[in-house]
């Protein structure tokens, strides 16, 4: 597969005409051959948006909604290519891939719905012949940077919710996914998002610090939002920081599921096989720790275990009965593979799995573990999740929040009055009672607490963030003022 750039609308080799290449974690091969955009470029893009915002932020709501609204049934009628796209580029098994068509369909109607919502109010004041209103209008030029590991929706959600406000979009695309990163941007384009409103970048990671850092600066880029790793997010942050720019950010996570002493054993273990092991558990919201009552953790893991050993791992376009696929890279294997010698070295059990052979690595669970093993703490955003067992509802709680991490939570519990109390007092962005931790709804608010950043997307609360409020006066011409 091979990938341009898109710049108002129209394709076209970087400027140096290099190129680089996305390569298959397990063989080696080239999946996808890109562009590799320079600064120069990443300074054509943010200009052709500042051009295209002028005419863009000023389009009725109608004709955005049905932009978004074509671009939904466009994607739907390329849901097949889309989804061997996605397979291919970032290893997933067939089932994640038409989900995210599912997901990033869902995002561009619910973001379509929103066009005819931003709106101000009137204001009361203490001022006679006054009138005191406040208006929303778009922010400006939006920089967008989307991750791999949901490139549909986790692309989509970045796009759409700032073009259904106003703004124009840059979108810096993964390297790992720029083919079904790009469709993204053409189903949009062939909806008729106009030249500039929305431009298209790839370049090379070792170029990622200079590139982004001069778009940040551009004085029209008005907004940064990104999805990535914690590490990356704080950088973004700062550079975001010196530039007075407003970020965005749905960061790292290690996410808590509590299993109180009256839960529904069998349902929580539901819960738990498609938390953690879904698409190899490299989901930001992923199962990472299990918080598990010492009165019934025995069951709960005994059961987890052995719905995890029948999980079969491999290469999904190998075997389509393959549930748990490669992760990112080898190195991935490498990080997990030392994380679980030193739980394994200071007393964690192996419950089933085991290491990872490079990017491979079969469903693993690691019980008994305590807060003096590295993995207690550092995410893994692997097939591998851990059992901490506590004493009571209490420790639980302080449990899961022992942690810096605070996107997504489980409570599993029968008394749902309890467990809805105990997911009240868990600093997470959102939490799930009686469900996996793993959740996306474009309908409600998604973004995480502490260090998992802060914002959010999805449902009416996107529209702070891609919008600025303005308070307004109209005022008698002849008022007095005192000096």
């Amino acid at each position: 597969m091979h990938t341009q750039l898109l710049i108002d609308n129209t394709a076209r080799a970087a400027s140096d005409s290099q190129k680089f290449t996305w390569d298959d974690p397990v063989t080696g091969d080239t999946i996808t051959t890109m562009a590799s955009g320079t600064v120069q470029d990443a300074i054509d893009a943010v200009d052709s948006a500042e051009r295209a915002f002028a005419t863009w932020s000023q389009t009725g709501p109608s004709h955005r909604r049905d932009i978004l609204l074509k671009a939904a049934d466009l994607l739907e009628a390329r849901a097949e290519e889309f989804t061997q796209v996605m397979s291919s580029e970032v290893s997933a098994a067939e089932g994640w891939s038409q989900f995210n068509v599912y997901l990033t369909t869902q995002c561009l109607r619910q973001a379509a719905s929103l066009t005819s919502r931003i709106s101000g109010e009137t204001i009361p004041t203490d001022r006679p012949g006054v009138f005191s209103m406040t208006v929303r209008q778009p922010a400006g030029v939006v920089l967008s940077m989307a991750p791999w590991n949901a490139p549909g929706v986790l692309g989509m959600r970045s796009l759409a919710y700032p073009l259904a406000c106003g703004n124009t979009v840059v979108f810096r695309a993964s390297e790992a996914s720029p083919r079904t990163h790009q469709i993204l941007v053409e189903v949009l384009h062939e909806a008729g998002v106009p030249p500039g409103a929305l431009n298209f970048l790839t370049h090379s990671p070792a170029d990622a610090d200079e590139i982004v850092e001069a778009m940040i600066a551009h004085p029209a880029v008005r907004r940064v939002n990104f999805t990535g790793s914690t590490h990356v997010g704080r950088i973004i942050a700062e550079k975001c920081g010196r530039h007075l720019k407003k970020p965005l950010l749905e960061l790292g996570g290690k996410a808590p599921f509590v299993v109180l002493d009256d839960a529904d054993i069998d349902g929580a273990v539901d819960a738990a096989i498609f938390g953690s092991f879904m698409f190899q558990g490299q989901i930001c919201m992923s199962t990472e720790r299990f918080v598990v009552d010492e009165k019934v953790a025995d069951e709960f893991v005994s059961k987890f275990g052995e719905r995890a050993h029948q999980l079969n791992h491999g290469i999904p376009k190998n075997d389509p009965s393959v549930a748990v696929g490669p992760m990112f890279k080898p190195a991935s294997g490498h990080r997990i593979n030392n994380l679980i010698d030193d739980a394994l070295a200071k007393g964690a059990t192996l419950v089933t799995g085991g290491k990872a052979d490079g990017a491979l690595m079969p469903p693993t669970i690691l019980d008994h573990v305590t807060s003096e093993m590295d993995i207690y703490d550092q995410e893994t955003f692997g097939p591998v999740t851990i059992i901490v067992r506590v004493s009571d509802t209490e420790q639980a709680v302080a449990t899961a929040n022992d942690t810096e991490y605070g996107l997504a939570a489980a409570v599993h519990g029968g008394d749902v009055k309890r467990a809805m109390d105990v997911a009240l007092r868990i600093e997470a962005g959102h939490v799930h009672v009686n469900g996996a931790t793993v959740q996306n709804d474009a309908n409600a608010p998604f973004g995480g607490v502490k260090a998992s950043g802060f914002g959010k997307f999805d449902g009416e609360a996107v529209i702070d963030e891609f919008t600025e409020l303005k308070w307004m006066t109209i005022e008698p011409s002849d008022q007095k003022y005192p000096l």
